[in-house]
């Protein structure tokens, strides 16, 4: 079981990294603490999806008519749009006067509700991946801020899982296309085919890994107060052998390495807020569709999948069914997101309007989020690509 949570946490503790100086004293604030201490008031509001998750968004208002919404990655939460304050992307839209809508998927520490289903007891409740992410929970996101601001459409800003969302999205319920202005995605991820080690060989290991979480009754990954989840948080804290334990030795190798970007000095922030809770289902989904080197359902294997689908092996997400518009964002540095692989997502997108390959050398998969200087290095391309498709009717004026 001990290897099972290390091999995870490699890919976990990974896609994130680092807080600013500033923001040292912001270690267990929530999203909207944070938010107030940069001058803005955060509103709530649940989206309850088909499936009975009750998900939290949160709002920080402003006065242009389309909203845009982020949407976070994976074992991640809306805070990884935040916690670098003044530098982060969501006080940097809020400060250019964008409705800022900020969403959390099922099973993560804003979203661990359900009509009827117990996170803490029901097991049923973890039976889900990025597939329900997309199919369920960014539907029933979508929906909410429609209605809410009385939108017909949305800009959003995706990163790494939280793209893959929109492609499952888009394929299996087109009509949503047309609810999505333009995506902006981060880091994406879809194909998983050119990834170095150790990322590679773990999901050479993850049937294995996944058989033994399945006979140990283990659905749960980074479950919040967790004591192996607050044990390994102390060791990451340790003031001489933590950042060189937890980010140099076991979050660069996957991620790519920056220690620029990504810096000791907010190492302890960052634990505060990530990781946060998915499934052992999920992280296996993402590793099925590596080693099938193709963006496919979930496999449960031949006799479910004909139930299921109708098909003995899983079918493909049509991608040419993603219509909306598409800026693809990717680092030179990402050993999760390749070059390799997002040209491969290009190629599959029937309406990808930008491909942008960051020039900063050492840009790695978390710098996206949690970059120091992602405000020099990232946001003025993110502000290009929300010019250039921005509505007619920019100002809301009933705000």
């Amino acid at each position: 079981m001990r290897l099972i949570t290390v091999l995870l946490v490699c890919c976990v503790v990974l896609m994130k990294n680092v807080i600013s100086r500033s923001l040292a004293k912001e270690g267990n604030l929530s999203l909207p603490a944070i938010a107030s201490k940069y001058g803005y008031t955060t509103q709530l509001y649940d989206a309850i999806t088909e499936d009975g998750y009750i998900l939290r968004l949160f709002r920080i208002p402003g006065m242009r008519k389309v909203p845009i919404l982020l949407m976070h990655g994976i074992l991640d939460s809306a805070n990884t749009w935040i916690i670098r304050g003044n530098t982060s992307l969501a006080i940097t839209l809020a400060n250019q006067g964008y409705d800022v809508w900020l969403g959390n998927c099922r099973g993560n520490r804003y979203s661990r509700r359900h009509i009827y289903l117990d996170p803490n007891i029901d097991e049923d409740f973890w039976n889900f991946s990025f597939h329900e992410y997309g199919f369920y929970d960014l539907a029933a996101i979508i929906d909410t801020v429609l209605y809410i601001t009385g939108a017909d459409q949305l800009d959003a800003i995706g990163h790494s899982q939280g793209t893959t969302m929109f492609y499952v999205l888009g394929s299996t319920r087109p009509e949503y296309n047309q609810k999505v202005n333009v995506l902006v995605s981060l880091a994406p991820v879809c194909y998983l085919q050119n990834v170095p080690p150790p990322l590679k060989m773990m999901i050479q290991y993850s049937p294995i890994i996944n058989n033994l979480a399945t006979s140990l009754r283990a659905q749960e990954v980074f479950k919040e107060n967790a004591d192996m989840k607050n044990a390994l948080k102390a060791l990451c804290m340790h003031p001489l052998i933590g950042y060189s334990m937890c980010i140099r030795d076991t979050v660069f190798p996957i991620t790519g390495d920056d220690e620029e970007e990504l810096e000791a000095d907010f190492l302890p922030v960052l634990l505060d807020h990530f990781p946060t809770a998915t499934s052992v289902k999920n992280l296996y989904h993402f590793a099925q569709v590596s080693y099938r080197r193709q963006f496919v359902r979930f496999d449960y294997g031949a006799d479910i999948n004909l139930d299921m689908y109708g098909y003995p092996i899983p079918p493909k997400y049509d991608l040419d069914n993603v219509e909306m518009r598409v800026a693809l964002f990717v680092g030179q540095n990402d050993f999760v997101s390749t070059v390799e692989d997002v040209a491969i997502l290009k190629q599959n997108l029937p309406n990808v309007v930008q491909h942008l390959v960051i020039p900063r050398r050492k840009m790695n998969h978390a710098d996206f989020v949690l970059g120091r200087h992602m405000n020099e290095y990232l946001f003025p391309y993110i502000f290009d690509v929300l010019r250039t498709y921005e509505s007619e009717n920019v100002l809301n004026v009933s705000h």
